[in-house]
């Protein structure tokens, strides 16, 4: 059920699932850790059984979305002299920061590693529902196929086409010019905040493809969410999770949306009404998603499953090998930082230096989000 390396390190630290790579374990033990990796083979840990594994003892843990980290866990982990919990992975959803602050246990991310991964699944899922891919292969491996026709499987061609971004930080503006340059499209998109980097790159192109003779593309900041639903061939959805965007996605949005329009959501599940959608999907069959995250997962909305004209995939926009095992690296690299009271790294996003594997990684925390509320020092390195 446990799996230990180092056995007699001097600082104990627990991560809850084993993790992709070595470098991780590596440079605990390198570090006087012994570490424990629970190989239970169950999916999603309970309270009781993380606090089971935390034990009399334990500097610190690596946990995973999807536990329910409150004030039963930091409590735990505070009686066992914790100080540090990282979940792998760029959100924190599933922590109560405020629990973790009054006991003072830093809460560690992983962010600036998953940007291109997920942006790439992304733009999978865009191609996918856009030519049919997953229904074509169904189709052949049942033996249906017995010749060429002229309407079999036909999809939307994305060149020339808008493709819409909600939510224009890292990820979606990185999804944007994946899009954007890839297959010619045009672009509109939607934040709070100007993307400056993101319309330069367009408009650079733009320029680029009309001194070769082509058609440029454009690009426009949209006033509001609707205008980017109306206008756009295929939306792809970025914004965080709060109370502003649950549901963001919803009947009526979806109403007003093209009906041959394609949806995709690599960002969190309930930013969709998913029993909207589904009865959308129902309605419109030429209408199409591609979804990594659901509502209430690991569960799909009743008849999701049953569409055609849905493309589903098991949460997996970070898995690429690259990413996971930095994801790793990271989230054990922020529960040593504070175990050996190392600052904190000043960039978050800036985490090349911890990733590159032939020189020993910088003496700090890579990304603690509750850093400022517990005091801690700030690294002033910058390598």
């Amino acid at each position: 059920m446990v799996q230990v390396w180092n056995p007699n390190g001097k600082y104990r630290v627990v991560s809850t699932k084993p993790m992709p790579g070595t470098r991780w374990i590596n440079l605990l033990i390198e570090q006087d850790c012994r570490v424990e990796i629970c190989t239970r083979q169950k999916t999603i840990l309970s309270v009781e059984d993380i606090i089971a594994l935390i034990g009399d003892k334990c500097d610190g843990v690596i946990g995973q979305l999807t536990e329910d980290w409150g004030e039963t866990l930091f409590s735990a982990l505070s009686r066992a002299g914790g100080k540090a919990f990282s979940n792998m992975a760029v959100g924190y959803n599933n922590v109560d920061v405020n629990a973790a602050n009054k006991y003072g246990v830093a809460v560690g991310n992983t962010p600036g590693v998953l940007t291109e991964t997920t942006a790439e699944l992304a733009a999978s899922l865009s191609l996918s529902a856009a030519r049919r891919i997953v229904e074509a292969d169904e189709f052949m491996r049942a033996g249906l196929y017995d010749g060429w026709l002229p309407n079999l499987f036909v999809g939307n061609l994305l060149k020339g086409q808008t493709v819409g971004v909600i939510g224009a930080g890292r990820i979606g503006s990185a999804y944007a010019r994946m899009m954007v340059e890839g297959f010619k499209m045009n672009l509109i998109y939607y934040d709070l905040y100007q993307a400056t980097r993101l319309e330069k790159f367009v408009t650079a192109y733009a320029e680029f493809l009309k001194a070769n003779g082509e058609q440029p593309v454009t690009w426009k900041r949209a006033a509001s969410m609707d205008e980017v639903l109306r206008e756009a061939d295929v939306i792809s959805l970025h914004p965080i999770l709060d109370k502003t965007t649950y549901h963001l996605v919803n009947k009526e949005s979806l109403a007003i949306m093209k009906k041959e329009a394609i949806l995709v959501n690599c960002s969190r599940g309930p930013v969709i009404d998913e029993v909207a959608l589904v009865e959308h999907l129902k309605q419109n069959p030429m209408f199409r998603v591609g979804l990594d995250v659901f509502e209430d997962e690991p569960y799909m909305k009743p008849g999701l499953a049953d569409l055609k004209n849905a493309v589903v995939v098991p949460h997996i926009a970070s898995a690429s090998k690259w990413t996971r095992e930095g994801m790793a690296t990271l989230a054990a690299l922020n529960v040593l930082g504070k175990i050996k009271g190392y600052p904190v790294w000043s960039d978050p996003n800036r985490i090349e230096p911890f990733l590159n594997e032939n020189v020993p990684p910088p003496a700090a925390s890579p990304s603690i989000v509750n850093s400022k509320a517990l005091g801690l020092p700030v690294s002033t390195s910058r390598l």
